[in-house]
């Protein structure tokens, strides 16, 4: 039996607070490509793992940092005077019995791949970036590797994983906007647009203030009045989507508050060479950003650990994934209202035995809806092997 344990909340529900504080960093942000960067090179090496011995080895590499580089925007196109670097820390078995795993050049190469697809250009920007691959050798016995394959993992860590659910108002409105502003075809239609956004949602009951700061790309503006003129196209397009989607009373559009309304130079608007603000003074690291949910919430309860970069079998990263799933099913409960689940694991014991997986729901309903509950909860647990697979293969998003 596990140690499942289900109670009914007593707390305001977040759609009825009258303030609700809601954030999103984009792709381009310093903090998500330390995130995505770190995931992409997890995945590409438990992949490798996978093929070549049916098993994840073990590997943590989720310290990552990005230490901004310099340039020097221009209207019509300026330059990068400094390099951006991309620092991926941490252990990785690159070792079994007499077999040599080539770790460094499948991070390098996850990387790479990685940082392509974040910058919108066409151009080979990627020389732009200096990448260090630096982690703590592993090595494993061969006949173990094979013993332990179809086992349930034992949790290498005693940490724990939040989930919250279902998404608010202002929590999808925020996700929506942010992924529409990153989405290829926003991108494609105005690629003087940079992929480094952030939208900070503030709600004060049922008025919306969005706060949305992006990085402008020199080389398709040609002077302070086309950079103002398209910035209006960008605001209009996102008040459009947001009508379209949103049925809040309010919703008001604030976007790139720190340009000078009478600027005629660079150095007054938001303006990059990149798209990125990480090619000048910003910085970035793993887990500061986004958290599973996609979205940092402030206002809920969740977890500070970083999830992006660790292997498959640690609980820091697989519960806080396991949190999730389970909190947005119960959240599509008829008559829940809000729930949260906790759940932590202690070292030394099988992943699917957790120390304890709690879950707090607020319904009207809750008795009747109880052993719903527990049973989402136990079959999550045992599908832990398959949500392990679908990890791997970037199913589910961890930032």
């Amino acid at each position: 039996m596990r140690n499942i344990v289900i109670e009914k909340s007593d707390s305001l529900p977040i759609e009825e607070r009258e303030v609700e504080i809601v954030e999103r960093k984009g792709i381009g942000h310093p903090d998500t490509i330390c995130d995505l960067v770190c995931e992409s090179v997890s995945q590409a090496l438990s992949q490798y793992y996978l093929k070549r011995f049916g098993f994840v080895l073990h590997h943590n590499l989720d310290k990552g940092l990005l230490v901004a580089g310099r340039s020097q925007p221009k209207f019509g196109g300026g330059k990068i005077l400094e390099k951006i670097k991309i620092i991926v820390a941490g252990r990785a078995t690159d070792r079994v019995g007499k077999i040599k795993i080539p770790v460094k050049k499948i991070a390098e190469k996850a990387t790479r791949d990685c940082l392509e697809k974040i910058i919108n250009s066409s151009k080979n920007l990627i020389k732009n970036f200096e990448i260090f691959i630096d982690y703590k050798p592993g090595a494993a016995n061969l006949q173990e590797v094979f013993k332990r394959s179809k086992e349930v993992a034992i949790a290498n860590d005693t940490s724990f994983g939040i989930g919250h659910g279902p998404y608010s108002k202002a929590e999808i409105l925020t996700l929506k906007v942010a992924n529409f502003l990153n989405s290829k075809n926003f991108l494609k239609k105005h690629p003087f647009f940079g992929t480094d956004i952030k939208v900070m949602t503030l709600r004060k009951k049922n008025e919306v203030i969005l706060t949305i700061p992006a990085a402008y790309i020199d080389r398709y503006i040609k002077n302070a009045k086309d950079y103002f003129e398209k910035k209006e196209i960008v605001k209009k397009e996102i008040e459009r989507y947001v009508k379209r989607i949103s049925n809040f009373k309010r919703v008001k559009i604030e976007h790139n508050t720190l340009d000078n309304p009478n600027a005629q130079g660079e150095g007054e608007i938001y303006l990059t060479v990149l798209g990125l603000s990480a090619e000048h003074g910003d910085d970035g690291q793993v887990g500061r950003g986004n958290r599973v949910s996609g979205l940092i919430t402030p206002c809920r309860e969740m977890s500070l650990e970083a999830a992006a970069g660790k292997n498959i079998n640690h609980p820091g990263k697989l519960y806080q994934i396991l949190a999730h799933l389970i909190a947005q099913e119960i959240g599509k409960i008829r008559g829940v209202k809000e729930c949260s689940v906790e759940i932590l694991s202690q070292i030394g014991r099988p992943l699917d035995q957790p120390q304890v997986a709690s879950v707090k729901v607020i319904a009207q309903n809750f008795d009747q809806i109880k052993d719903r509950i527990y049973k989402i909860v136990n079959e999550k647990f045992d599908k832990l092997q398959k949500i392990q697979s679908e990890i791997i293969k970037g199913r589910y998003s961890i930032c």
